[in-house]
């Protein structure tokens, strides 16, 4: 468990999929930097998992000259917030719903990634430095502009981790349930969810409460990309198999996928982290997308920044590894194909993504499901599937709050969150939360399950706010709450220090940083 600085000494696990490429099993990884840990000599055109090269060998770029760049879709990005670095910093190019981690209360912290694994991910989506190189530019010149796979899709940021990735079930259950209300509103058009996230939840994913709500934002026309996890392959009758909400039948699980170093596609192979078991009824990966030694976009001081500085490739640069990655570049590449298919259905995109992809040799069906996923092949291929419904048994949602956390809990002043119970301390009736989500009336303006947890409106480009007050499950009332005293300033936060806390937990998929 991990004490955060930020929630008034508030310790969380956490279950963002992100992997630092060079350490332990749940941290996503960065290149090992000069010095300080900071190289200024990094060269994009000379790093075969650049983000020019990524969106080359993916098919990204493909797409592109076809005239489709994600443009007029939003992902909804669930996640630690997304802060205004380079690459995000353009009018409307991020738009903020509600705020609903335990910073919304500081001003000087909301909406803002003050982990930095939110921007990572928003980055390789949709980042955009704005700046078109012609084709027939240099390599150097070309990948010296950074560009997401789907660079002019808009990026739609939910909130819900503190600066050590803290969060709860509740809250990320509250934010796919907001997307799912509000994904038309004026304006908007939300139609991909990236969940780089996942517990290790003990429960069936037909009772589950967590992929229960990302199920029904399925049903409900939005295509829902989930990390598969990073625990990589397990065997054993009772190996955990994906995480969280990806083992649910009806969403696109990704699992992470590997260049091994070079453009050609023919060598790929499955990441050794990423999520798979030998458990015959576990759901595998439906399909693999790169995930390994990323570049990304950094934000200085952040918690991941100063924890892990052997991610850090320049002063704007930072390289992870993780199911977190994966699932970000196919979200981005799920925008290109929505905006070339609008009308296509979730169930159309997931099959659409999995008659394309390619096997990759070295690893079974279990690791890979139906191989890499390949964007060149599927501009060509056919625009539309007929009735590629999916069939699976109807999820109920009744389960417990409590399994689906898995061994990740929140605890503040010493007490846990645990039992049926959300971060103000209001008791869940799953079923009939379920019932909600089912008809999508969870949400009444800034109320979920019985508490104020946001604003009720917009408020230019983002979401209004609200204070929290009275309410608490560890017999301290949020009211007063002292959130201390980080601003942001320029592209780093100030007066802020990270250092102390220790990583534990794998909720954040994407957990390798180097």
């Amino acid at each position: 468990m991990v004490e955060s600085r930020r929630a008034r000494g508030t310790t969380v696990g956490r279950h963002f999929l992100f992997v630092l490429a060079v350490c332990a099993a749940v941290v996503a990884c960065v290149v090992p930097a000069a010095g300080a840990g900071t190289s200024p000599r990094y060269v994009p055109a000379s790093d075969i998992n650049s983000m020019y090269w990524t969106t080359q060998y993916t098919g990204a770029t493909a797409w592109w000259d076809a005239g489709y760049t994600g443009n007029g879709v939003d992902v909804a990005v669930i996640d630690s917030g997304v802060a205004p670095v380079p690459g995000l910093d353009a009018p409307g190019k991020v738009i903020y719903g509600p705020d609903l981690s335990l910073e919304s209360q500081d001003p000087d912290l909301t909406n803002l990634d003050t982990y930095g694994h939110g921007t990572f991910m928003a980055g390789l989506i949709a980042g955009n430095d704005g700046t078109p190189v012609p084709r027939s530019a240099s390599p150097s010149a070309a990948a010296s502009v950074y560009h997401g796979i789907a660079p002019d899709a808009r990026i739609i940021s939910l909130k819900v981790a503190s600066a050590d990735g803290g969060t709860d079930v509740s809250q990320v259950i509250a934010a796919i349930d907001w997307v799912v209300q509000h994904a038309h509103d004026p304006g908007l058009n939300i139609r991909v969810i990236n969940l780089s996230y996942g517990t290790n939840s003990t429960q069936a994913s037909g009772v589950d409460p967590l992929a229960y709500a990302a199920e029904q934002a399925w049903k409900h026309g939005i295509v829902v990309v989930a990390a598969a996890g990073n625990t990589g392959f397990q065997r054993g009758h009772n190996a955990p198999g994906l995480a969280d909400p990806a083992y649910d039948p009806y969403v696109i699980a990704v699992g992470a996928s590997d260049s091994m170093g070079t453009p050609a596609t023919f060598d790929d192979d499955v990441a050794s982290f990423s999520a798979s078991s030998s458990c015959g009824p576990c759901k595998n990966p439906d399909f693999v997308a790169p995930g390994s030694h990323l570049q990304g976009l950094r934000v200085i001081n952040s918690w991941l920044d100063v924890n892990h500085p052997e991610g850090r490739l320049d002063d704007r640069y930072f390289r992870g590894s993780g199911t977190s990655e994966a699932a970000a570049i196919t979200s981005g590449a799920a925008a290109l194909v929505l905006q070339a298919y609008p009308a296509m259905t979730p169930d159309q995109v997931k099959r659409f993504f999995q008659a394309y992809a390619d096997k990759l040799g070295g690893s079974g069906p279990q690791a890979q499901g139906a191989g890499e996923i390949r964007l060149g092949r599927m501009l060509n291929g056919l625009a539309r599937w007929p009735n590629s419904g999916q069939r699976f048994p109807a999820a109920t949602g009744t389960g417990l709050l409590e399994l689906s956390r898995g061994e990740d809990h929140l605890t503040q002043d010493g007490v846990t969150l645990t039992g049926e119970q959300d971060i103000f301390g209001h008791p869940v009736d799953t079923a009939a939360l379920a019932t909600g989500e089912a008809s999508a009336s969870t949400w009444s303006g800034g109320v979920w399950n019985g508490d104020i947890w946001s604003g009720s409106s917009w408020s230019g480009s983002s979401w209004s706010g609200s204070s929290w007050s009275g309410s608490s499950w560890s017999g301290s009332s949020w009211s007063g709450s002292s959130w201390s005293g980080s601003s942001w300033s320029g592209s780093s936060w100030s007066g802020s220090s990270w250092s102390g806390s220790s990583w534990s937990g794998d909720t954040w998929a994407g957990d390798l940083w180097r």
